[in-house]
């Protein structure tokens, strides 16, 4: 079986290339869907299996199929998922490849261990990817592209990610992008306890910011979200500690932007929120106080251009690295310790994957070993029938099986030569050695 992970992410490629390849969540199961028909037809797999992982920090394709052409089925599984990949978000995937890494079996193994862990993260250590992980596996199931192989693939990895962060202090040490936001509003404004926090979204990041915020109690946490209830539900959790709060929707944000002093967004949005004519008009009623945006999401919600205002200080997600390797040095040792656990699964991983192949040979001799006992048998019931001394009967059905059963093994020993034979004299005596042997 071919399994395969090819993708980009922040490693390889820069936000503008990433936001342009990123999957929504209401895109994941109809893309899983065409994907899979995709390598269907051009592989000649009957039942590619297929999962798609989409975050801020990378896009990532897990696929297996059949080998059975071996490299060169291989290959062409390579390059049918690039170009789907390309096609599919509307970009030239001669564009796409300089950014783009492929890793088969052992490798694309590896590769989603170490994902689950948090290793491949731009937070080293952070928990947030793992369940990103399996709410695409839960789509992949859901869309019916989540065969045996990938199943077995995630169902491992999430208990290598269990075991990692229960025997070491991968997460020790570790700021996460929301405590880096902060961070970075603190080196603008002395103190956010004075300053107006504007959150546009209602995900799971946005609540993890606004925790983060909220332990600096700001002034004003507003909240503006697609859906105001939503929104509202968020800013009543926030004043229940004791906050000033209040909800918004979108479309209050041109008349309403230039009240605050830090824009935190993440939505799931294709297309930027904030635009330049906004901000610019903000930035002339703010009369030139400075604002700090930090855009998480990927595609980015507000537009490059805005970084280039004077007073208006725009982080994205890849501004935010240097503040989260902070600590970096503590995790090394607890880093080593998860590498170690990861290649030791790994190892057991491939182990598995490996004897699956044998699987259809074990079936068959298996059958062919009933065929053989019911024959004998068959034969044993007629003589006893028959009025034949039982004692003789048993003593035909031993002889007989072990005639059925050592005829394949002798034939092909007495007809086989030079380097096959003596391949055979060393491989029959342990097919055929007793279960009471201490040899």
């Amino acid at each position: 079986m071919q399994i395969l992970t090819l993708g980009i992410n922040h490693h390889t490629a820069p936000i503008q290339v990433r936001e342009q390849v990123a999957f929504t969540p209401e895109m994941i199961q109809p893309a899983l869907h065409h994907l899979k028909d995709h390598l269907a037809s051009v592989s000649e797999t009957h039942l590619p299996e297929a999962t798609i992982l989409s975050t801020c920090n990378r896009t990532e394709l897990y696929c297996a199929a059949n080998d059975e052409h071996s490299d060169q089925q291989s290959s062409l599984l390579k390059k049918s998922a690039i170009e789907w990949l390309a096609k599919s978000r509307g970009i030239d995937h001669q564009e796409l490849m300089p950014h783009v890494y492929v890793l088969p079996q052992s490798l694309a193994v590896r590769h989603a261990f170490r994902v689950a862990c948090g290793l491949d993260s731009m937070v080293v250590g952070e928990t947030q990817i793992l369940g990103q992980l399996k709410d695409a596996v839960r789509s992949a199931d859901e869309a019916g592209s989540l065969g045996t192989y990938l199943n077995q693939l995630f169902q491992k990895t999430f208990q290598v990610a269990k075991e990692v962060r229960g025997t070491t202090e991968i997460g020790a040490h570790s700021i996460s992008m929301a405590a880096a936001a902060v961070r970075l509003s603190e080196r603008i404004f002395e103190s956010v306890s004075d300053q107006k926090v504007l959150f546009i979204g209602a995900g799971e990041m946005i609540n993890l910011c606004a925790t983060h915020f909220a332990a600096r109690k700001p002034k004003l946490m507003a909240v503006a979200n697609r859906t105001l209830e939503r929104g509202q539900e968020l800013a009543d959790q926030l004043s229940e500690q004791g906050l000033a709060t209040e909800s918004l929707r979108l479309s209050d944000l041109p008349t309403r932007l230039h009240d605050f002093d830090i824009v935190v967004s993440c939505t799931a949005s294709t297309l930027p929120i904030i635009g330049l004519g906004m901000v610019e008009n903000a930035v002339k009623q703010r009369r030139h106080r400075p604002v700090v945006m930090v855009d998480l999401a990927v595609p980015r919600d507000i537009e490059a251009e805005v970084g280039k205002l004077n007073d208006v200080y725009l982080y994205t997600v890849d501004d935010l690295s240097d503040i989260v390797q902070a600590g970096s040095d503590s995790r090394q040792a607890a880093v080593g310790q998860a590498e170690a656990i990861i290649e030791t699964r790994v190892s057991h991983f491939m182990h598995w994957l490996e004897t699956r192949g044998t699987v259809p040979l074990i079936q068959d001799l298996r059958q062919r070993g009933e065929d053989l006992s019911s024959i004998e048998l068959e034969r044993a019931r007629k003589l006893l029938a028959k009025g034949e001394d039982p004692q003789v009967v048993l003593d035909l059905l031993a002889q007989g099986l072990t005639n059925k059963f050592l005829h394949g093994s002798l034939h092909a020993l007495q007809h086989a030569q030079g380097e096959e034979r003596d391949a055979l004299m060393k491989i029959l005596p342990g097919l055929f050695r007793s279960n009471n042997s201490n040899q």
